[in-house]
Protein backbone atom coordinates (compact mmCIF):
# COMPACT_ATOMS: atom_id res chain seq x y z
CA UNK A 1 0.00 0.00 0.00
CA UNK A 2 1.30 3.44 -0.92
CA UNK A 3 -0.38 6.75 -0.11
CA UNK A 4 0.09 9.57 -2.59
CA UNK A 5 -0.21 12.15 0.19
CA UNK A 6 0.88 12.25 3.83
CA UNK A 7 -1.66 10.67 6.21
CA UNK A 8 0.56 10.22 9.27
CA UNK A 9 -1.22 12.95 11.24
CA UNK A 10 -4.71 11.61 10.48
CA UNK A 11 -4.60 7.80 10.30
CA UNK A 12 -3.18 5.58 13.03
CA UNK A 13 -2.30 1.90 12.79
CA UNK A 14 -2.12 -1.10 15.14
CA UNK A 15 -2.00 -4.90 14.99
CA UNK A 16 -4.57 -5.21 17.81
CA UNK A 17 -7.92 -3.50 18.12
CA UNK A 18 -8.12 -3.38 21.91
CA UNK A 19 -4.89 -1.75 23.08
CA UNK A 20 -3.92 1.46 24.81
CA UNK A 21 -4.58 4.33 22.36
CA UNK A 22 -1.05 5.56 23.05
CA UNK A 23 0.29 2.33 21.50
CA UNK A 24 -1.23 3.12 18.10
CA UNK A 25 1.32 4.55 15.66
CA UNK A 26 1.06 6.89 12.65
CA UNK A 27 0.27 5.36 9.27
CA UNK A 28 3.32 5.97 7.09
CA UNK A 29 3.32 6.63 3.35
CA UNK A 30 4.10 3.07 2.23
CA UNK A 31 3.54 -0.32 3.86
CA UNK A 32 4.22 -3.95 3.08
CA UNK A 33 2.12 -6.32 5.22
CA UNK A 34 2.62 -10.11 4.96
CA UNK A 35 -0.46 -12.28 4.59
CA UNK A 36 -2.12 -13.15 7.88
CA UNK A 37 -0.92 -10.10 9.80
CA UNK A 38 -3.95 -8.31 11.31
CA UNK A 39 -4.22 -4.56 10.87
CA UNK A 40 -6.58 -1.98 12.36
CA UNK A 41 -6.71 1.69 11.42
CA UNK A 42 -8.23 4.67 13.19
CA UNK A 43 -9.02 8.11 11.74
CA UNK A 44 -8.93 11.11 14.05
CA UNK A 45 -10.25 13.67 11.55
CA UNK A 46 -11.89 13.96 8.16
CA UNK A 47 -9.29 13.64 5.43
CA UNK A 48 -9.09 13.18 1.67
CA UNK A 49 -6.40 10.88 0.35
CA UNK A 50 -5.55 8.61 -2.56
CA UNK A 51 -3.55 5.42 -2.43
CA UNK A 52 -2.53 2.32 -4.36
CA UNK A 53 -3.52 -0.90 -2.60
CA UNK A 54 -2.06 -4.12 -4.05
CA UNK A 55 -2.85 -7.68 -2.94
CA UNK A 56 -0.12 -9.95 -4.31
CA UNK A 57 0.23 -13.73 -4.10
CA UNK A 58 3.11 -14.67 -1.78
CA UNK A 59 4.43 -17.47 -3.98
CA UNK A 60 4.32 -15.21 -7.01
CA UNK A 61 6.34 -12.58 -5.16
CA UNK A 62 8.88 -15.10 -3.87
CA UNK A 63 9.44 -16.50 -7.37
CA UNK A 64 10.26 -13.00 -8.65
CA UNK A 65 12.32 -11.72 -5.73
CA UNK A 66 14.43 -14.88 -5.33
CA UNK A 67 16.59 -14.22 -8.43
CA UNK A 68 17.19 -10.66 -7.18
CA UNK A 69 17.86 -11.27 -3.48
CA UNK A 70 18.42 -15.02 -3.14
CA UNK A 71 15.68 -17.44 -2.08
CA UNK A 72 16.37 -17.50 1.68
CA UNK A 73 16.82 -13.73 1.97
CA UNK A 74 13.69 -13.07 -0.11
CA UNK A 75 11.62 -15.54 1.93
CA UNK A 76 12.77 -13.93 5.19
CA UNK A 77 12.12 -10.40 3.90
CA UNK A 78 8.60 -11.26 2.76
CA UNK A 79 7.71 -12.47 6.26
CA UNK A 80 8.46 -9.07 7.82
CA UNK A 81 6.22 -6.03 7.84
CA UNK A 82 7.80 -2.87 6.39
CA UNK A 83 6.71 0.74 6.86
CA UNK A 84 8.33 3.74 5.12
CA UNK A 85 7.58 7.46 5.38
CA UNK A 86 10.19 8.75 2.90
CA UNK A 87 8.85 7.05 -0.23
CA UNK A 88 11.20 8.81 -2.66
CA UNK A 89 11.14 7.05 -6.06
CA UNK A 90 8.55 4.56 -4.82
CA UNK A 91 5.89 7.23 -5.39
CA UNK A 92 6.83 7.46 -9.07
CA UNK A 93 6.67 3.66 -9.39
CA UNK A 94 3.25 3.63 -7.75
CA UNK A 95 1.97 6.41 -10.01
CA UNK A 96 3.19 4.53 -13.08
CA UNK A 97 1.64 1.28 -11.88
CA UNK A 98 -1.69 2.96 -11.04
CA UNK A 99 -1.76 4.46 -14.53
CA UNK A 100 -0.93 1.13 -16.13
CA UNK A 101 -3.66 -0.64 -14.16
CA UNK A 102 -6.24 2.01 -15.02
CA UNK A 103 -5.31 2.31 -18.68
CA UNK A 104 -2.85 -0.36 -19.89
CA UNK A 105 -0.40 0.87 -22.51
CA UNK A 106 2.02 -2.05 -22.61
CA UNK A 107 2.10 -5.82 -22.06
CA UNK A 108 0.96 -7.09 -18.64
CA UNK A 109 4.58 -7.95 -17.82
CA UNK A 110 5.30 -4.22 -17.59
CA UNK A 111 2.76 -3.71 -14.78
CA UNK A 112 4.06 -6.84 -13.05
CA UNK A 113 7.63 -5.53 -13.16
CA UNK A 114 6.51 -2.24 -11.62
CA UNK A 115 4.77 -4.14 -8.79
CA UNK A 116 7.91 -6.22 -8.14
CA UNK A 117 10.06 -3.09 -8.11
CA UNK A 118 7.68 -1.44 -5.64
CA UNK A 119 7.79 -4.38 -3.21
CA UNK A 120 11.57 -4.66 -3.58
CA UNK A 121 11.91 -1.00 -2.69
CA UNK A 122 9.95 -1.61 0.50
CA UNK A 123 11.67 -4.77 1.74
CA UNK A 124 15.19 -4.40 0.32
CA UNK A 125 16.54 -1.67 2.70
CA UNK A 126 16.35 -4.04 5.69
CA UNK A 127 17.82 -6.84 3.59
CA UNK A 128 20.75 -4.66 2.53
CA UNK A 129 21.54 -3.81 6.16
CA UNK A 130 21.58 -7.49 7.06
CA UNK A 131 23.82 -8.39 4.15
CA UNK A 132 26.26 -5.65 5.19
CA UNK A 133 26.40 -7.15 8.68
CA UNK A 134 27.21 -10.53 7.13
CA UNK A 135 29.93 -9.05 4.92
CA UNK A 136 31.60 -7.57 8.00
CA UNK A 137 32.00 -11.03 9.49
CA UNK A 138 29.04 -11.07 11.87
CA UNK A 139 25.68 -12.78 12.01
CA UNK A 140 22.74 -11.10 10.33
CA UNK A 141 19.62 -10.04 12.30
CA UNK A 142 17.59 -12.85 10.75
CA UNK A 143 20.19 -15.38 11.92
CA UNK A 144 20.01 -14.00 15.46
CA UNK A 145 16.20 -14.18 15.37
CA UNK A 146 16.43 -17.77 14.21
CA UNK A 147 18.78 -18.65 17.08
CA UNK A 148 16.42 -17.11 19.65
CA UNK A 149 13.46 -18.99 18.19
CA UNK A 150 15.49 -22.22 18.22
CA UNK A 151 16.34 -21.83 21.90
CA UNK A 152 12.71 -21.02 22.76
CA UNK A 153 11.56 -24.20 21.02
CA UNK A 154 14.27 -26.27 22.63
CA UNK A 155 13.74 -24.96 26.14
CA UNK A 156 17.33 -25.68 27.25
CA UNK A 157 20.91 -25.02 26.28
CA UNK A 158 22.36 -26.02 22.89
CA UNK A 159 25.86 -26.82 21.75
CA UNK A 160 27.84 -24.59 19.38
CA UNK A 161 27.50 -27.26 16.72
CA UNK A 162 23.69 -27.26 17.03
CA UNK A 163 23.51 -23.46 16.91
CA UNK A 164 25.83 -23.32 13.90
CA UNK A 165 23.75 -25.92 12.06
CA UNK A 166 20.58 -23.91 12.74
CA UNK A 167 21.94 -20.93 10.77
CA UNK A 168 23.83 -22.94 8.15
CA UNK A 169 27.42 -22.17 9.22
CA UNK A 170 30.43 -24.26 10.17
CA UNK A 171 31.05 -24.46 13.91
CA UNK A 172 34.37 -22.62 13.70
CA UNK A 173 33.05 -19.74 11.61
CA UNK A 174 29.88 -19.55 13.70
CA UNK A 175 31.84 -19.02 16.93
CA UNK A 176 33.89 -16.23 15.31
CA UNK A 177 30.84 -14.53 13.77
CA UNK A 178 28.81 -14.83 16.97
CA UNK A 179 31.51 -13.21 19.12
CA UNK A 180 31.91 -10.43 16.54
CA UNK A 181 28.14 -9.78 16.55
CA UNK A 182 27.34 -9.96 20.27
CA UNK A 183 30.69 -9.50 22.01
CA UNK A 184 29.94 -12.72 23.89
CA UNK A 185 30.54 -16.43 23.46
CA UNK A 186 27.49 -18.54 22.55
CA UNK A 187 27.52 -20.00 26.09
CA UNK A 188 27.53 -16.55 27.72
CA UNK A 189 24.73 -15.39 25.43
CA UNK A 190 22.65 -18.50 26.12
CA UNK A 191 23.00 -17.95 29.84
CA UNK A 192 21.76 -14.37 29.46
CA UNK A 193 18.77 -15.57 27.43
CA UNK A 194 17.96 -18.24 30.04
CA UNK A 195 18.28 -15.75 32.93
CA UNK A 196 15.91 -13.37 31.11
CA UNK A 197 13.42 -16.23 30.76
CA UNK A 198 13.90 -17.13 34.44
CA UNK A 199 13.12 -13.53 35.44
CA UNK A 200 9.94 -13.62 33.37
CA UNK A 201 8.95 -16.89 35.07
CA UNK A 202 9.72 -15.50 38.54
CA UNK A 203 7.41 -12.58 37.85
CA UNK A 204 4.52 -14.45 36.26
CA UNK A 205 4.38 -17.96 37.76
CA UNK A 206 4.07 -19.27 41.29
CA UNK A 207 6.82 -21.89 41.02
CA UNK A 208 9.55 -22.71 43.50
CA UNK A 209 13.15 -21.87 42.61
CA UNK A 210 13.87 -25.59 42.30
CA UNK A 211 10.99 -26.02 39.85
CA UNK A 212 12.22 -23.07 37.79
CA UNK A 213 15.76 -24.50 37.79
CA UNK A 214 14.43 -27.79 36.39
CA UNK A 215 12.29 -26.03 33.76
CA UNK A 216 15.26 -24.09 32.36
CA UNK A 217 17.70 -27.01 32.42
CA UNK A 218 19.88 -25.96 35.36
CA UNK A 219 21.46 -28.81 37.33
CA UNK A 220 19.65 -27.85 40.54
CA UNK A 221 18.53 -24.85 42.57
CA UNK A 222 22.08 -24.09 43.69
CA UNK A 223 23.32 -24.00 40.10
CA UNK A 224 20.57 -21.59 39.09
CA UNK A 225 21.27 -19.38 42.12
CA UNK A 226 24.98 -19.14 41.30
CA UNK A 227 24.39 -18.27 37.65
CA UNK A 228 21.57 -15.86 38.50
CA UNK A 229 23.69 -14.05 41.09
CA UNK A 230 26.51 -13.68 38.55
CA UNK A 231 24.16 -11.99 36.06
CA UNK A 232 21.74 -10.11 38.33
CA UNK A 233 23.84 -9.47 41.43
CA UNK A 234 21.32 -11.13 43.75
CA UNK A 235 19.53 -14.43 44.29
CA UNK A 236 16.36 -15.45 42.40
CA UNK A 237 14.29 -15.29 45.61
CA UNK A 238 15.51 -11.79 46.49
CA UNK A 239 15.03 -10.60 42.92
CA UNK A 240 11.45 -11.93 42.91
CA UNK A 241 10.60 -10.19 46.20
CA UNK A 242 11.97 -6.86 44.98
CA UNK A 243 10.28 -7.17 41.57
CA UNK A 244 6.87 -8.01 43.00
CA UNK A 245 7.11 -5.21 45.55
CA UNK A 246 7.53 -2.53 42.89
Amino acid sequence: MLFFNDVSGIIRLAEQSEIDPAAWRPMLRALYVPAGVPMWTSFNAAHSFSHLDLHLDGRWLLDRLSPLLGHDVAAEALQRQAEVQDVGPLAALAQALAGEIGSPSRAPAFAESLAVALVTGLVAPAVDAEEETGRQGGLTPWQMRRLRAFLERRGGKASNAELAQEVGLSEGWFSHAFKRTTGKTPLQWQQEQRISAVKECLMREDLTIAEIAARFDFADQGHLTRVFRRHAGTTPSAWRREALAR
